[in-house]
């Protein structure tokens, strides 16, 4: 397959999210790149997916390093985070998460192989249900959840309507972006951390560093055709891919940088 052909399908597979994760968008990205290293090449990854500043920040640093000292920050950071998410977790916990964060999904399945005892909940996540794929490799590896359809978050949550008396005590949740006074994570994360704020649930946001950006990030607003295909034509339908979480919500965000409370975590990046 020549480069020309590999490039449009890598961007292709972007842009209808058929890569998913903040993550393997940027590594797909700076592949593409690789084989057209162009400035429209750079101008179209950028165009793909508006919301992912790893994306941007990835491309950024194309002739500032060599291909293998860009990629191996992914594995170097998600070894860092790894090692800070476990000492979050205690035996018997019941951990919320919402979407598909490869940040995430790696931590607990890193958990699981070293000691810890504990399962987790999760959402479907409409309407391109990348709660199923965190679903499923979360029980590949052994790890017991249970799956909620986006609406009954609530009912995982609160303590007052569980007969078991069994019930969440953490919401780990990735992030596309994260900014100064909050982060931007999948659409439905702002409802999630509002409700677990409200049952004093600590909610931590598990990302790799390169997500942060000084700059003011856009929400993605992708086709009605995802939540109602051939819909009747006077029916207006928004379809926001992403929302903003304020940072009241978070009780701290993890990185390969350490646990820090946001305002803390801010500040570091600045300087």
């Amino acid at each position: 397959m020549d480069a020309k052909k590999r490039f449009d399908e890598i961007a292709e597979e972007i842009k209808k999210v058929k890569i998913q994760g903040a993550g393997n968008i940027a590594k797909s990205a700076l592949y593409a790149y690789s084989l057209i290293p162009t400035k429209e090449s750079i101008k179209k990854l950028l165009s793909l997916r508006p919301t992912e500043p790893m994306l941007e920040k990835v491309l950024s640093l194309v002739g500032k390093k060599s291909y293998m000292e860009i990629l191996s920050h992914f594995d170097s950071a998600q070894n860092g985070i790894n090692r800070y998410v476990i000492k979050l977790i205690k035996n018997k916990d019941r951990i919320f998460t919402h979407c598909h964060s490869t940040n995430v999904v790696n931590a607990l399945v890193f958990a699981k192989k070293s000691w810890a005892k504990f399962e987790v909940y999760n959402t479907e996540t409409r309407p391109l249900f990348q709660g199923r794929r965190t679903a499923d490799e979360l029980r590949k590896a052994g790890i017991k959840v249970t799956m909620f359809v986006d609406s009954a978050s609530a009912i995982a949550m609160e303590k007052e309507n569980r007969k078991d008396k069994v019930y969440v005590n953490k919401v780990f949740l990735g992030a596309d972006a994260l900014l100064h006074n909050g982060i931007i994570n999948k659409i439905g994360s702002g409802l999630i951390s509002e409700l677990a704020y409200s049952h004093k649930i600590p909610v931590y946001i598990i990302a790799d560093s390169w997500k942060y950006s000084r700059k003011k990030v856009p929400i993605e607003n992708r086709s009605l055709n995802e939540i109602w295909n051939r819909a009747p034509k006077d029916i207006r339908i928004k379809n926001p891919a992403f929302e903003f979480v304020p940072k009241k919500y978070i009780t701290g965000i993890v990185t390969e940088l350490g646990i820090m409370k946001y305002d803390k975590f801010v500040k570091k990046m600045r300087n």
